[in-house]
């Protein structure tokens, strides 16, 4: 078995899948025809932000079974066609999400009180306190778009400074909110009430540019961004623009639509900009959590081998709640707690929701996955429950039996693994796994 790693990840956590007997074959900064002949004989793919996963790659890598992403988003794979061919998509949903809270809160003081600014001016010699006059956080609004993990957290964090954080995320319910200290308001609401901002979504084509120029003349002027979360979300023509007239007096971003960012950028050489190259997960802590790569591929070998490996505990099938972590348009919808190997081996993984489906539907699908899992593990009450679709999941935490007459999903996943066709699609015998990508992480 062949698991081909696309890009830079914790060498020390591919040593499981190395002792497991696994070919790992490690080949970085490819696209084109390079990256389709790694991946042509490959049964899985471990990603991180870099590398996109076309469904051309796909068709081209007739043994590819799963794709870990080891990180959070996975908008830089093609979800909806791996779901078409049959192939899991899994993702590390919690590595990154205190390494990012954090340096968003890092930007949003450095933004306040101009500390790069005044660093850059110090180390040139000069001494000069009067230009940079900033701001204090306690008492100010923070606009917080999508209470996901790392939305969540943040607001946490800047309660502590003594802001008042209002949100926007039609996914959690105003019960949830109220206990986090947050209130909820229209996604106008934010924009017009906020003194600082930060956005907290994956990129969707609902959520391209979600910052833009209708977004900032709704804004009161003298407002400051942040943006740690991707690239296209905050229009950056629009961005300049607010800047240059007043509405922003400044804007911090770690995430930009062309990435590396091109050295004749107009966002850079600008003193009212703090710029940083992507550095929301780059800490110790969360390099060694994502290259859950590790974890991704030993529920590759569990998918696609049907072996059991010495893994523990590994990635969520669901997340808290949130847009940030995707509800129908990405990665999350039923808060469930972690999963074990066997559950995982049962097509339990974390995929996503196809992102056209209507409510109704959606709250369909979300049930089907409720009820598959209730059969092999109880759905645990506690903190990690709370969320809107809560009262279209029906009740929470019963044990289901199987229905009468159905497969038992363990056996469908083991089916399905054992489907190599490039071309299958999610029909009987890949059932589990196509629910699996329904569900969430």
């Amino acid at each position: 078995m062949k698991v081909f790693v696309a890009d830079d990840v914790n060498e020390d956590k591919l040593a499981p899948l190395r002792d497991a007997g696994i070919d790992i074959v490690i080949k970085t900064k490819l696209d084109g025809e390079a990256l389709a002949t790694q991946m042509a004989d490959a049964d899985g793919v471990i990603v991180r932000s870099a590398t996109k996963i076309t469904a051309e790659l796909m068709d081209r890598a007739p043994n590819l079974r799963v794709i870990g992403r080891a990180g959070v988003g996975v908008d830089n794979i093609d979800v909806r066609a791996a779901t078409q061919r049959g192939i899991v998509v899994m993702n590390a949903p919690d590595g990154n999400t205190i390494t990012t809270a954090e340096h968003t809160i890092a930007l949003l003081v450095s933004m306040a009180r101009n500390i790069p600014q005044a660093h850059t001016k110090l180390q040139n010699g000069e001494w000069d306190k009067k230009s940079f006059v900033g701001v204090e956080l306690n008492g100010k609004t923070l606009g917080v778009v999508g209470l996901g993990r790392i939305g969540k957290h943040v607001s946490q964090i800047a309660r502590g400074f003594g802001m008042q954080i209002v949100a926007f995320d039609p996914f959690i319910s105003p019960d949830q909110a109220k206990e986090l200290g947050i209130e909820l308001d229209t996604l106008n609401g934010v924009f017009a009430r906020a003194d600082f901002i930060t956005i907290h979504t994956p990129v969707t084509d609902e959520t391209r540019g979600i910052v833009g120029k209708e977004a900032f003349a709704k804004m009161k002027k003298g407002v400051r961004i942040v943006n740690c979360a991707r690239g296209g979300l905050v229009d950056e023509t629009a961005l300049l623009e607010a800047i240059d007239d007043g509405t922003v007096a400044a804007a911090a971003l770690d995430v930009f639509s062309t990435e590396p960012l091109p050295a004749d950028s107009p966002l850079l050489g600008r003193t009212n900009m703090i710029t940083t190259p992507h550095l929301g997960a780059s800490t110790t802590e969360a390099q060694e959590g994502v290259a859950g790569a590790g974890l991704a591929g030993l529920e590759v070998e569990g998918a696609c081998r049907g072996q059991e490996a010495a893994a523990g505990e590994g990635s969520q099938v669901a997340s808290g709640g949130g847009i940030e972590d995707g509800q129908v348009d990405g990665e999350g919808a039923v808060p469930l707690r972690q999963i074990s190997l066997g559950e995982r081996r049962a097509g339990r993984l974390a995929g996503v929701v196809d992102q056209d489906v209507d409510r109704a539907e959606l709250a369909a699908r979300l049930r089907d996955a409720v009820r598959d899992l209730g059969r092999i593990g109880n759905v645990e009450p506690g903190n990690n429950q709370r969320v809107a679709a809560a009262e279209l999941l029906g009740p929470r935490h019963q044990r289901l039996a199987p229905a009468p007459g159905e497969t038992d999903p363990r056996t469908r996943t083991r089916q399905a693994c054992r489907n190599r066709s490039a071309d299958a699609g999610p029909g009987p015998s890949n059932e589990g796994m196509a629910s699996a990508q329904r569900c969430c992480v």
